[in-house]
Formats: C-alpha cells, sequence, structure tokens
C-alpha cells in the first residue's frame, strides 16, 4: 500500500523496491573499517581454535590440522601480513564427489578449502556474523547460533496441530553451487563498506575449484564445504524469508530445505506459485523433483524426518497408552534413507574380514549409535530402535565368529555387550524410557 507524502508528493512504499534495498531497508549505517578487526592476532587465534575443533580434511596443499598446529605462530603471522597487506590470495578448493544416499550414480560436490584457507574465513566469519545475524528472519533457523534442526521441527509441529495440514514441501536446486554471485555481493555491500572485506569475500567465492586435476574457475555458487558459505546463503535467502513472512504466510527454512504449512491447498498453490517469483529474483531455482504439495495424511520429509498424521487405528485401549499417543494424531520417524544410511555405517565397520577386536569395533560404532540415536530418540521409534539393537548385537556376533548364523549369545551374551564392553543402547536414549 502506497501513501503520499504532504512534504515530497511522491509515493512511499513500506516494501523494498530493489534488490539493494533488501538488508538495509531504514538505511542504516554501514560498517567501516572491517578488516583490521579480522586480521587482529586474537581474532585469528580463535579462528584456528574454532577449524582444529572441527577437523576436516586438508585441501589441495595437502596439508593436515596437525601438521599446521605444529607451525602455528608461523602461520597465524603469516596470515596477518597478508591481510594487513592485502597480499592474501586463497587458494582453489578440492573437489569431493560425495555419493548420495539412495541416489546410485548422483553425487553431491563438496568443496575443501586449505587449512590455512579456512582459518582465513573463519576469522572473516568471527566479524561478519555479530553484523547479519540480527538481520535473519525467525523462519530462519540453519546454520545459526542458538538455533537448531529441533527448533525447525517444533516450529512446524505446532503450526500442524493449529489446523495447517496442507504443507508445500520444497528444496533448492544446486542451490551453493548456482548463487549468484553478483547478487550476493549487492547484498553484502548494504551492510559492509569495508573495500577490502568485500574484495576479500569476492576472492573467495571465486577462488575456483581442482577436480580431477583441472582447475575450474567459479563464474557462479558458493564453496560447499566453505567456513563462511553458511552465512552467505544465509545472507542471499533473507529477502526471501522476509517477503514469505510479510505475506503472511508460515516459512520454516534450514538451509536450502524449506516448508509452508497452510490452511487450504489453494493456499499452498498460491504460496508455491508467491515463491518461484521471489527466488527467481535472487536467481535461484526451485528443484522440480522435490517440490511438491502435500496433505499431512500422506505425510512429508524435512530434516531427516518423516512427518505424517496417523491412520491406522491404535492397538492398545487408551488407558493401555501411557505416551499420549491418541488414533489419527501426529507422527514422526526417521526417513527410509537415513535409516539405510546409518546401517551402512555400522554395516562397514563391522564386516566380518575386519582384523579388529570386539571392543575396538565397538569404540568406532558407540559414536555413530550415540549421535543418530540422540537426534531421533524423541521421534516414535520404540520399536525401530529395539529392532536396530538386535541388528547390531548380530552383527558383532557374526564378526566374532565370522558367520551370520552363530551361537554368539553364549559367548558374548548382551549383558557383557552392554556392561563391560559398553556398547551403545538406541533404546536407552529415549527421554521417556531412560527416566524409568
Amino acid at each position: 500500500m502506497t501513501r503520499i507524502s504532504s512534504f515530497s508528493e511522491k509515493p512511499i512504499s513500506h516494501s523494498p523496491r530493489r534488490l539493494a534495498e533488501w538488508l538495509n531497508p531504514t538505511g542504516a549505517r554501514k560498517v567501516h573499517s572491517l578488516v583490521d578487526k579480522v586480521y587482529k592476532r586474537k581474532n585469528l587465534a580463535m579462528a584456528w581454535e574454532k577449524v582444529r575443533k572441527n577437523r576436516g580434511a586438508g585441501g589441495i596443499d595437502g596439508q593436515s590440522i596437525e601438521e599446521f598446529g605444529q607451525e602455528l605462530e608461523k602461520q597465524l603471522d603469516r596470515l596477518h601480513e597478508e591481510l594487513k597487506q592485502s597480499t592474501y590470495q586463497p587458494q582453489a578448493v578440492r573437489e569431493k564427489l560425495i555419493p548420495k544416499a539412495g541416489q546410485p550414480g548422483k553425487y553431491r560436490k563438496l568443496g575443501i578449502p586449505t587449512v590455512y584457507d579456512r582459518v582465513c574465513q573463519q576469522a572473516l566469519l568471527n566479524r561478519l556474523e555479530p553484523i547479519f545475524e540480527p538481520l535473519f528472519d525467525e523462519a530462519n533457523f540453519g546454520y545459526r547460533v542458538g538455533r537448531s534442526s529441533k527448533d525447525a521441527l517444533r516450529k512446524i509441529w505446532r503450526e500442524l496441530e493449529s489446523g495447517c495440514e496442507w504443507i508445500v514441501d520444497a528444496d533448492l536446486k544446486d542451490f551453493f553451487g548456482s548463487v549468484d554471485q553478483e547478487k550476493l555481493m549487492t547484498l553484502i555491500t548494504q551492510r559492509i563498506a569495508d573495500g577490502r572485506i568485500l574484495g576479500l569475500i569476492e576472492s573467495i567465492v571465486k577462488a575456483g575449484c581442482i577436480g580431477e586435476g583441472k582447475w575450474h574457475p567459479s563464474e557462479r555458487g558458493t564453496p560447499q564445504g566453505g567456513v563462511i558459505s553458511p552465512l552467505l546463503s544465509n545472507i542471499l535467502l533473507t529477502p526471501f524469508d522476509w517477503e514469505m513472512r510479510q505475506r503472511g504466510l508460515q516459512l520454516t527454512r534450514y538451509a536450502d530445505d524449506w516448508v509452508i504449512t497452510c490452511r487450504s491447498q489453494q493456499d499452498a498453490k498460491a504460496a508455491l506459485a508467491t515463491a518461484k517469483q521471489i527466488l527467481g529474483k535472487l536467481g535461484v531455482e526451485l528443484h522440480s523433483e522435490k517440490t511438491r504439495i502435500v496433505h499431512i495424511s500422506n505425510g512429508f520429509e524435512f530434516l531427516g524426518y518423516k512427518i505424517k498424521r496417523g491412520t491406522r487405528p491404535l492397538k492398545l485401549t487408551t488407558d493401555q497408552i501411557k505416551s499420549k499417543v491418541k488414533s489419527g494424531g501426529l507422527y514422526a520417524y526417521p526417513r527410509e534413507k537415513s535409516i539405510q544410511h546409518f546401517k551402512s555405517q555400522i554395516r562397514n565397520l563391522t564386516r566380518r574380514r575386519a582384523p579388529v577386536t570386539t571392543q575396538d569395533i565397538i569404540t568406532e560404532i558407540n559414536p555413530i549409535i550415540r549421535g543418530w540415536g540422540q537426534y531421533y530418540c524423541k521421534a516414535h521409534v520404540r520399536k525401530l530402535f529395539n529392532r536396530l539393537d538386535r541388528w547390531i548385537v548380530q552383527r558383532i556376533w557374526s564378526q566374532r565368529n565370522k558367520r551370520w548364523r552363530c551361537c554368539g549369545w553364549k559367548t558374548l551374551p548382551e549383558r557383557k555387550l552392554y556392561g563391560e564392553f559398553g556398547l551403545e543402547n538406541l533404546v536407552s536414549l529415549i527421554p521417556s524410557l531412560a527416566r524409568c
């Protein structure tokens, strides 16, 4: 809606008209002279600590985290001088193809910067994050301090229980590889006025990648795997979050995966059309195969979960059910791809030909069991966890005896595995059962 100002007699609109106005609609002062805060020695040391804790593989120079740490002072001094003298040039990222779970022949491209470049990106992130974080919308839950995937799922759950049972389930097509760098830089310049910082960011996104022995330019996108890439993705998609929420739509976004809950199918179709229009202005496309409109009775997948409204009658009577589950109620369950990926990880570590001891195997699989179980432990997984626990024990028995059908329960009973060997138990991770 527009109105006429009595002073200027020009139409005044409360919604931004140009891309350049998105991240600074009120004309707030920009941040100047930021580079000296980035190359400050204390900031570089903090950046190194974060990179060290995150671990990860080396880049094209082959230098590992341990090797970088052995000459830490020398490396940080060098980075400090290069950033101070504006001579820093990031190296190309090492391209690594990660197979997509459940999609044979399809891969996700991961760009791995060198440890040296990761420290630089983390130092830059330390200073940029406090500037842009207050600008991000409430609908955004990805890669933000104090926000997690569980928070996003709780928000969706509340909306579904309130009657919004039509869902726009969408995904962005090759988001990290197709980001429009020019539009991204336009948005960043609305808050950052330090030309050296802008040049540093541009050099990072244009560093290129090396795959199969060849250098490839980076004319579009940001390297998925770079320390600063999540922040850049949030900056680019903030206009989308704002505009969708200003139009009264219930958007929930985590990185490039997002859903909108609506009360009717017509509302869902209109929301999808609006999303396509806004994303088109940002140079982002929707993944046609992964974008659909569904009713909650058919279910949808989000952040590794399958969320659906139950249709089958319950086997137990109401007074026998202590978990407050009701017939026709909502339930969440790990999606099949997540289950199969978990099983493949356990299967690879418990091969019968593996020349390792039972204790070594348990030490390796415990973090996988614990991490996967803690992520899904609040869903409806009691039967699933029980089945997987028995399957894991059987895998250990077969590895110990070099055959699937064996008498492992005699030589290595479950009480010994869970007691003496310390094997993690999925069922014990369920909060309602852990208190019993």
